[in-house]
This record gives C-alpha cells, sequence and structure tokens, in this order.
C-alpha cells in the first residue's frame, strides 16, 4: 500500500505509529498524514473525529491542505461529531500532543 503520494511501500499499522510519533513532535506534515489515515482506515478503523481533530491540529499548525480536507470531512459529520472533534484536536495541543484520541 502506497501512502498518499509517499511513494514508499508500508506497512500500514507500522506507518501509523510512525506517522503517530511524528505527530507528537508537532510536525503538520505527520498530523495532516494522521488525518487522511483516519479519514480512510488505512492501519486503522476509520473514524472521522479522529481524522477531524488531526486536520484541525495540522491545519492550525499551517497545513493548507489539512484545512481543505477538514472542511471537506465536515460535510459527512454531524455538529456533535464536529464539536466533539474540535474539543478533542484542543485537548490534544494543550497536552503537547500527550492526550489525543
Amino acid at each position: 500500500m502506497y501512502l498518499h503520494g509517499w511513494g514508499v511501500l508500508e506497512d500500514s499499522t507500522e506507518a501509523v505509529r510512525w506517522f503517530r510519533l511524528a505527530a507528537d513532535q508537532g510536525l503538520a506534515e505527520s498530523q495532516y498524514f494522521l488525518g487522511d489515515i483516519y479519514e480512510v482506515g488505512r492501519g486503522v478503523l476509520a473514524d472521522n473525529i479522529s481524522a477531524h481533530m488531526w486536520f484541525n491540529i495540522a491545519s492550525a499548525n499551517g497545513n493548507e491542505a489539512a484545512r481543505k480536507d477538514r472542511e471537506k470531512l465536515e460535510i459527512k459529520m454531524t455538529p456533535a461529531d464536529i464539536s466533539e472533534a474540535v474539543n478533542s484536536a484542543r485537548t490534544c495541543m494543550s497536552s503537547s500532543y500527550h492526550n489525543c484520541r
């Protein structure tokens, strides 16, 4: 499986682990890829709330593609789900990425 244009064949579960380690360091690109991974369920169960949370975090850290993907994802979500995702992003960021979904 190729991960979002990286061009390197990866084990999906292992890729999630490495992206999470990088995301926990505040790397917006990895946070964006986690949003993508959770949106489609690659190596994890698909989870729009987690996807939105990671897109929101990546967007806050300057990733423009994450902002656009978050907006597209919101069309598929309920207001309650969006609220939960926003609160999760706040909790995650305020804990320096230690308390994330």
